[in-house]
């Protein structure tokens, strides 16, 4: 990519137009023929969330906040929420507009969220509206725990029926679907060569007592409702979540940039389709270089996982003390010393999403050659959350 962009003025986001073809792609056979609905908080492009959604195997949108999906659902017709919103403006803003109630579905796992709905718009005055409950796909182990994410207060076939039933009887709402996401098994790299043992029996175990629960839930739920969609999954648990005969589709997005996070998986090894350039401002050592911004922090706890790695020059690592700045990064290595002030280093970010909050655009790049560019959401004026 250092070839191709070498005109452009710095910082430079890029995208392997290849990479991202052979990772899309690559989804869909680890997929092993069930749908796969996008993550767009791990892509936040439209351009590239369109191509992903126009390659056989992928259907539908999975949003991060409702102002987004209200968004995109001007030009997509299948956009789940996939977390509760209370943005009042924008419940009011779907509860007028007949063609979103009917694209967007909302995210529930609690009636308190639904007495809100209602009390900014009544169901008189609206259309009926699309909602999908949330419930708990962690693991709780006898000793351990509390394993994987905290999301929903619904664990069991009976928190989930009693809602499912609550739903039904209320005017105003229409179940469609459920969402189980495993994070502590999609979201837990095994292959980093430190307690991958323990990690790969947690997410067998995590794995096991999970396909039991989520097919009593969906039996459950069914009765009450005829469900349109059951999603589970992620980028690293696709063929785990396929083969679980209650899920009818899969959620997949940080997969098709492929941050260096997902370089710690077992059983797939993504193309990495997204780096960024940064440029050398000083040097206060012979083998410490200063770079201009760098602080582009995934989710999740301010761990080293979480930072963007420089992967080029090789040998640059950031400094113990400072980590990535938000003004400045220094990265000490032997490979400093061949860099001088106006050259660039290139980093991979760590998940997806962080980098495209941080830039307006990428730059499409196929082999030594820009082929284009596309907006962010933030180049197009949207920041959502």
């Amino acid at each position: 990519m250092t070839s191709a962009v070498a005109h452009l003025s710095g910082p430079i986001a890029a995208i392997s137009v290849p990479a991202l073809r052979f990772n899309a792609l690559d989804l869909v056979v680890r997929a092993g023929g069930v749908p796969i609905r996008v993550a767009s908080k791990s892509i936040r492009v439209r351009e590239v969330l369109e191509a992903a959604l126009a390659v056989p195997g992928y259907g539908g949108i999975l949003a991060y906040t409702l102002p987004e999906a209200l968004w995109l659902a001007e030009s997509h017709h299948d956009v789940v929420l996939g977390y509760p919103s209370v943005d009042r403006d924008a419940i009011a803003r779907l509860a007028g507009d007949e063609r979103a109630a009917a694209r967007v579905t909302l995210m529930i796992d609690d009636l308190a969220q639904l007495d809100l709905i209602d009390a900014v718009a009544p169901p008189p005055t609206r259309p009926t509206l699309r909602v999908a409950m949330d419930v708990d796909a962690s693991w709780r182990a006898l000793g351990l725990g509390h394993i994987g994410v905290r999301r929903s207060p619904l664990r069991d076939a009976g928190d989930a029926t009693r809602l499912a039933r609550a739903v039904a009887d209320r005017d105003g709402f229409h179940l469609v679907g459920v969402m189980m996401y495993e994070a502590q098994i999609a979201g837990q790299p095994d292959a980093v060569g430190s307690g991958d043992r323990v990690i790969r029996w947690m997410q067998r175990r995590s794995g096991e007592e999970l396909r039991e629960r989520r097919a009593a839930i969906v039996s459950a739920v069914r009765e009450i409702a005829p469900l349109e969609f059951v999603n589970g999954g992620g980028t690293g648990s696709l063929e785990y979540t396929a083969a679980d005969q209650s899920v009818t589709e899969l959620t997949a997005g940080s997969g098709l940039l492929a941050g260096h996070l997902f370089d710690g998986y077992r059983t797939f090894a993504p193309a990495p389709a997204a780096a960024f350039a940064l440029e050398v401002v000083r040097k206060p050592e012979p083998d410490i270089v200063t770079v201009l911004g760098g602080g582009w922090i995934a989710s999740g706890p301010a761990l080293p996982s979480r930072q963007p790695a420089p992967v080029w020059p090789r040998g640059l690592v950031t400094m113990t003390r400072e980590g990535a700045g938000e003004v400045q990064t220094p990265l000490r290595g032997e490979a400093a010393r061949g860099l001088r002030v106006g050259d660039r280093v290139w980093f991979r970010h760590a998940k997806s999403g962080e980098l495209a909050e941080r830039v307006d655009r990428y730059h499409l790049v196929d082999g030594a050659e820009v082929v284009g560019e596309t907006p962010t959401y933030r180049g197009e004026g949207r920041s959502f959350l």
